[in-house]
């Protein structure tokens, strides 16, 4: 075991350090796909504290190596840059005593932030390592980014990559259970007109929402030890309340943390969608516009033995539980190609994926410690 005291005892010291730069990062707009400014400073900042190998790769993901052209094997170690929100402006900031009100500070900001800081000890202190070491701030982890930049790092790196660490969300659970997904923009057209004159043609509303009924008469997968869900998130159409409806259009998900229920929920679905094509006076065009992959065959014992290196860490500095859980993040990549990769959080607070979304002060110490641990648990 080794003796971390002297970095517990840096991290608390500068924990000032910490908040002036959660404060600079959190405020930079960062939507998905869009993380150029949070890139650049990200990059410019590890640069500034001697990190001069850092660059920015096509997928937007700035990429700090360290000792990866020596090294057979790498480790990873990721937090995303990208918030769900469109803003392209500042992100607001409300501060009180004991928390930080701010869109997608816990998603996965301040998380980034905790990453920052350990890379920071190790450049100051000039710790070596025998393994690559592979940070990274990647983009497009929310919503319809589509893992982009884990994608782009797998497919850089994939062969190298030994294990995989990404650091998201609240240090109360791991998350080592990939959800995948599948996620579609379906649009519907007819020939529509007065909704007097033309009655009795198909309107592109109706049509949508009979194939949305069916898609609800699902039954699930019985299968144990398993979850599936579906959900219409967004739907749209028609001219005016007096026009028969020529385009509609909808968004439609299934989820599931097992691939052979995913492939049962694809099956359904394009099932009910060919039904509904049956309709020759109705032209509906599906897109898929999102594919999480669920986990892949790893290797169980050395898969293990990550697992219980985290929780036991995470236990360690929280006095706490932390079970494991199914989730979808940047870890179902790596996952998929058979790469033991897990979630690990390291904040707590409340509010993900809204505006009022905040982070609990308190947390930050705790969490600095569970960052620094796993990391160094790699160096010398």
């Amino acid at each position: 075991m080794k003796d971390l005291s002297n970095v517990f005892k840096y991290l608390d010291d500068t924990l000032q350090d910490t908040l002036n730069l959660l404060e600079e990062l959190c405020v930079i707009p960062a939507p998905s796909g869009k993380e150029e400014l949070r890139a650049e400073f990200v990059k410019n900042w590890l640069i500034h504290q001697g990190a001069t190998q850092t660059y920015i790769d096509e997928a937007l993901n700035v990429v700090c190596p360290i000792n990866c052209e020596k090294a057979k094997d790498i480790v990873v170690f990721m937090a995303h840059t990208d918030v769900v929100f469109p803003d392209t402006t500042s992100l607001p900031l409300i501060k009180t005593d004991d928390k930080w009100f701010n869109p997608g500070i816990g998603d996965d900001t301040v998380c980034l932030v905790m990453m920052l800081q350990v890379i920071k000890y190790i450049l100051d202190n000039n710790l070596t390592t025998d393994y690559g070491v592979l940070f990274v701030a990647n983009s497009c982890e929310e919503g319809l980014g589509n893992l982009k930049g884990s994608r782009r790092i797998m497919k850089d790196f994939g062969d190298r990559v030994k294990e995989f660490y990404t650091f998201d969300g609240g240090y109360n659970r791991l998350i080592n259970k990939c959800v995948g997904s599948h996620r579609y923009k379906i649009s519907f057209a007819t020939k529509g007109g007065h909704s007097f004159n033309a009655f009795g043609n198909e309107n592109a509303i109706a049509v949508m929402a009979n194939l949305i009924n069916e898609l609800y008469t699902c039954a699930l997968p019985n299968k144990p030890d398993t979850k599936t869900t579906y959900n219409v998130g967004i739907v749209e159409g028609g001219t005016s309340v007096n026009t028969i409806a020529q385009k509609a259009g909808m968004l439609f998900e299934y989820r599931s943390d097992d691939k052979e229920c995913l492939e049962y929920m694809k099956n359904f679905f394009f099932q009910k969608v060919n039904k509904a094509k049956e309709n020759k006076n109705v032209s509906i065009d599906v897109e898929l516009i999102g594919d999480r992959p669920c986990g892949g065959n790893v290797d169980i014992d050395q898969f293990n033995k990550i697992c219980n290196k985290c929780v036991s860490i995470c236990q360690k500095h929280t006095g706490m539980p932390c079970p494991c859980v199914a989730g979808s993040t940047d870890a179902n990549v790596p996952s998929s190609m058979g790469i033991p990769a897990v979630c690990v959080g390291s904040y707590m607070g409340g509010g993900a994926h809204t505006r009022e979304e905040y982070l609990k002060l308190d947390s930050i110490p705790i969490g600095l410690k569970i960052t620094a641990e796993l990391i160094l648990d790699f160096f010398n």
